[in-house]
């Protein structure tokens, strides 16, 4: 793979992570795993919480670890709990309640989660 093609790659990534994570609602959290399924680029969850990192103006607070974890430490893991609570996100104990708060991108009631994955797209 060429260098151009690989950071096309991560550009189309990073692009799609933002639009999801700005498409968030208040109230709601999905984990940095659901975010990349959601995404279409399943296993890239580390990717995810790179972008994070990096992004300016993006709804961080609403991405978790795994099970409705806050993986930030001190006073970053305090900012996100306030946060989130100031959003009305419930928790049990030190996690978020995943069952009433997490966002299932694209789902109307009754229906399943089937993320696409964009990297199938147009192969048979």
């Amino acid at each position: 793979m060429k260098r151009s093609e690989k950071t096309t790659d991560f550009g189309e990534f990073r692009l799609a992570v933002e639009k999801l994570i700005r498409a968030i609602p208040r109230g709601k959290v999905l984990t940095y795993g659901g975010v990349a399924k959601a995404a279409g680029y399943t296993g890239r969850s580390r990717m995810v919480a790179r972008i994070l990192r990096r992004g300016f103006g993006l709804p961080w607070q609403r991405v978790l670890g795994a099970g409705g974890e806050i993986k930030l430490r001190g006073d970053s893991a305090m900012e996100q709990r306030f946060r989130l609570q100031s959003e009305g996100v419930r928790f049990r104990g030190r996690r978020v309640d995943m069952k009433s708060c997490e966002w299932k991108p694209g789902l109307s009631k009754g229906q399943k989660f089937r993320p696409t994955d964009r990297r199938s797209r147009g192969k048979k």
